[in-house]
This record gives C-alpha cells, structure tokens and sequence, in this order.
C-alpha cells in the first residue's frame, strides 16, 4: 500500500497532477517603456541606416577592387594570427589565474583585463614603447636579431593580440573556475602529470569556453583600430585592415567605406550568431 501511494504521488504516473500557475501578465510601466524603446532606437537606427544607405547596385563592385580585398585578406590574416597567439598565451594564463595560488594574483587579473578599458590608442603608444625600435624591449629585439616590429604586418598581429587576448583570458578563467577540479585531482593520484591531466583531462572539459572566447578574441582583433594605426600605422596592402580602410575611404570613397562598414556587420552578427547559446538564450 506504501509503494502503491508513493508511485500515486509521482507525477505522469496516475497521480493527481498539480495545476500549473501562470505568472499574472503584468503591463509594462511607462516610465521604464519609454526609454527601454528609446535605448532601442538608438542602438538600432545607426544600424539600419547603414543598411538603408548602402549601394547595393554598386556594392559587388565595391567588394571587388583591388583595396578592398587587399584590406579584407589581411584583416583575416592578421585576425587569425592574432588569436592564436592569444590562445598559446592566453589559455596557461587563464590556468594560472584559476587553478594556482600567488601573491598578488587579484593585481595580476585587473593588469590582464586593464586592455579592456584601456583606450586603445593608448595600447598603441604603449606598445611603441615597449616594442618601438627605442623601446624598452623592441631596442634589444633590434639591435641582438634585427628585428623591427613597428609599422610591418606583424605589428598589426601584436596590436590585435594585445586588445583581444583579455576576452579569451576572462572566458577561460571563468569557464576553469566552473569545473569541477578533482577531476584533475583525480587523474594526478592515477599518476599523470600536472600537465598531462591538463591536456587529457581538463582541456575537454573547458572546450566550450576556450571555443567562445577565442571567437570573441577574433572578432576584437578584426575590428580593432586604435593600437593598430598607432604601433603599425596605414600602409595599404601592409598594415591596412578593414577598420582603418574604413576610415580612409570615408574621406574618399563614402560608397567603399560603406561596403567595407556591411562585411565588419555581418561578421559581428555572425559572432553573435554563434554565441547564442551563450548569451542570446531567452526565458
């Protein structure tokens, strides 16, 4: 009698079922209406008339020229070679930065994510005089290898990696401090290596979180302008990528700043795209 009252008190098995209570619709106040709507329009209007006013007629011809696909070949380049970087360097650090204890760790963690809120032209001078050829390190890199950095195509990779590797290192940290760690434990009392069980054991684990944040690392690095101009300058075919592109042709070419303006929107929605599961989820 026991068991035939507990199954009758499972739900879907001859149980009463509970009601369902909806939540009353409650309408929405006007003081939060009105400017929820105006926020709205602001953030979308530009967007719409950058759509509205774009040459479609002329816009496959815009994609086309020579400039165009020289500033888009390399903004992709430079975009993927930059968040390579930034996954090498970025992952261990976002492990130290979850996994190990060390003084001043929380001073470690504001400097790593300082790019994020430093402005970026700022970043470029930085760089020049961390890099430049008189630089604290770029003069030693000079004067030892004969290596120039600074206005070269590998300085738009160091510009992009140094504004977007704080994105993949927030989204890897936070992504470690989720896992649960004795599973690492569990595989270094099975006799594997701190590092072996970082390759087997935790790399699968945080694979979501490396794969979302070397996505937003990517999409940074293609739109990034202010270091870029400062430490590698606007040298077409060189160091011209699509935003600085963009800001060139606005001054000549309107029409071809506006085609160049369509292909960062749509790989930015794109980006989002992507991250919907993340953060485009909805109640």
């Amino acid at each position: 009698m026991t068991e035939l009252k507990q199954a009758a008190a499972l739900p879907g098995r001859g149980g009463p079922r509970r009601p369902r209570v909806r939540a009353p619709r409650r309408g929405v106040p006007v003081p939060l209406l009105v400017p929820g709507l105006l926020a709205m329009a602001f953030l979308l209007v530009p967007l719409l008339a950058l759509l509205v006013r774009a040459p479609w007629r002329s816009l496959p011809s815009q994609l086309t020229s020579t400039e165009v696909w020289q500033a888009l070949q390399l903004s992709l380049i430079s975009a993927t070679a930059a968040t390579a970087v930034a996954l090498v360097l970025g992952v261990p650090l976002a492990w130290l930065l979850a996994r190990t204890e060390f003084p001043g760790r929380g001073l470690v963690r504001a400097l790593v994510t300082l790019p994020l809120v430093l402005p970026p032209v700022v970043g470029g001078v930085a760089l020049l005089l961390a890099l430049g050829r008189n630089g604290v390190v770029g003069k030693s890199l000079d004067a030892w290898f004969g290596i120039t950095l600074p206005f070269t195509t590998a300085g738009v990779v160091i510009a992009e990696a140094f504004v977007a590797m704080p994105f993949l290192v927030i989204s890897v940290e936070g992504t470690l401090r989720a896992a649960d760690p004795r599973y690492e434990e569990a595989a270094t009392t099975l006799g594997a290596s701190r590092f072996t069980a970082f390759r087997r054991v935790t790399l699968p684990l945080i694979a979501p979180g490396i794969a979302a944040g070397a996505v937003l690392a990517w999409a940074r690095a293609l739109g990034e302008f202010g270091a870029t101009i400062t430490f590698a300058g606007n040298f077409p075919g060189r160091t011209q990528t699509m935003p600085l592109a963009v800001y060139l042709a606005l001054q000549n070419d309107p029409e071809a700043a506006i085609a160049l303006s369509l292909i960062l929107l749509a790989v930015s929605i794109a980006v989002l795209a992507g991250l919907r599961d993340r953060w485009m989820t909805g109640a």
